[in-house]
């Protein structure tokens, strides 16, 4: 079949790096792509915010199957789209995205279906928020309740910091524009945090290899949240028994709950009553489907096709293969500003160490290879031990060159 994949970070370059191996696979095509991604499918130019546009490609280009990425077409509403013109795709419809577009109706429906997360109250006037503070002092966080690129949740340790963080969102400043317009302050939970995936196909769901990010730019968890500096897979924290309780308390009460197919990235704090949920999103985790797609041994393909048809049962469940890490390259400055158009070198090499090199911010600019983003590369190295999987990703990591280039020392460190 002819595979139509939207976006251009790390992650679809990870995407498509285990679906051209599918045997279902004859033509794989991007949009918008980067330069990983090119070097295995044609890639086209679109607005990813545009569900309409991104069906004239998939029209245009008569794609048998179009997988989405990022979460900003999903939350406008891209699938709605596609099922309008009869056309197949893998995501979840609007109303379901809003899992993730909106963290007020996130955390109304975690309450409606007693599903354990955070206590919160929601605002939209800067001044009641105050005053919630006043009562309930830090640790406590603050999140916008829109999209915010991984960002918009900010773990308060002092009272200062969450009065700083209302005033930046309901402020004059509105750091996250209209996504900061309402904001969830919730309690703060302690204990350690797992990505969980579920791949969901309207009633039944597999779950991929639990994960471990790493937010902090620092190591030992220091400094303001990026949108993920590494992370590896399967994360010992979840053990069997913990994974069948977040599928019992978690995982089936929420599609019992709204009509969800495609990815349900669920993020749990791992409390010592049992798993929390930190928040929903309606794709693939960014730096951890580099991990998680590489420990996976079915075909992702056949997965997701099976998935989008309503017939996930007919895939096999399989345990991961082995173990996964990617540590992230990241521009000098990164989260704030940055500086871009950087060569990379040593590239090749990496790969020659056994690392897989994913792109998530590069340009090619007069034949070079140059950075274009904060995050610019994700660095996957896969073991029989987690401990092999990192010595193969920093080997990676150490044979690539760009000015600048900052990356955690300390990813997986929790997992060993």
């Amino acid at each position: 079949m002819k595979v139509l994949l939207i976006g251009s970070g790390g992650r679809e370059h990870a995407i498509a790096h285990a679906i051209k191996k599918s045997p279902l696979c004859d033509e794989l095509i991007c949009a918008p792509g980067n330069p990983g991604i090119a070097t295995l499918g044609k890639c086209f130019g679109v607005e990813v915010s545009s569900p309409e546009e991104i069906a004239d490609i998939a029209k245009r280009e008569k794609a048998d199957f179009t997988i989405i990425g990022p979460e900003i077409p999903l939350v406008a509403g891209v699938v709605d789209e596609f099922k309008k013109h009869g056309m197949l795709i893998f995501g979840p419809s609007k109303e379901a995205a809003q899992l993730e577009g909106s963290k007020a109706f996130s955390k109304e429906f975690m309450k409606k279906h007693n599903i354990p997360t955070a206590a919160y109250e929601t605002f939209t006037d800067l001044q009641k928020a105050k005053d919630y503070l006043k009562e309930h002092p830090a640790p406590i966080v603050v999140k916008a309740s829109g999209l915010a690129a991984g960002k918009g949740a900010v773990v308060c340790m002092s009272d200062k910091e969450a009065l700083n963080a209302v005033e930046e969102m309901l402020g004059e400043k509105a750091v996250f524009g209209e996504s900061g317009k309402t904001v969830v302050i919730e309690e703060f939970m302690e204990g350690e945090e797992a990505s969980i995936f579920a791949v969901c196909d309207g009633k039944d769901y597999i779950l991929l290899a639990p994960a471990q990010d790493h937010k902090r730019i620092f190591d030992d968890d220091k400094g303001p949240n990026t949108g993920g500096m590494g992370a590896y897979a399967p994360a010992p924290l979840v053990n069997k028994e913990m994974l069948e309780r977040i599928k019992k308390e978690v995982v089936e009460p929420t599609l019992q709950g709204i009509e969800y197919t495609g990815i349900l990235f669920i993020g749990i704090m791992v409390t010592k009553n049992g798993p929390k949920v930190v928040e929903y999103n309606c794709r693939l985790g960014d730096p951890e489907t580099q991990a998680v797609l590489e420990v996976y041994k079915g075909d992702l393909l056949d997965l997701f096709y099976k998935a989008a048809q309503g017939k996930i049962k007919e895939v096999a469940e399989s345990e991961p293969n082995g173990y996964a890490a990617v540590v992230v390259m990241a521009s000098e400055g990164y989260p704030g500003k940055y500086k871009g158009a950087v060569p990379i070198s040593g590239i090749k090499e990496a790969q020659e160490k056994g690392a897989v090199v994913l792109h998530a911010g590069t340009k090619i600019k007069f034949g070079e290879l140059q950075t274009a983003g904060g995050r610019v590369l994700g660095i996957v190295g896969k073991g029989d031990t987690l401990a092999q999987a990192l010595d193969v990703a920093y080997s990676g990591v150490k044979a690539i060159h760009f000015d600048g280039a900052h990356y955690r020392t300390d990813i997986g460190k929790k997992g060993l």
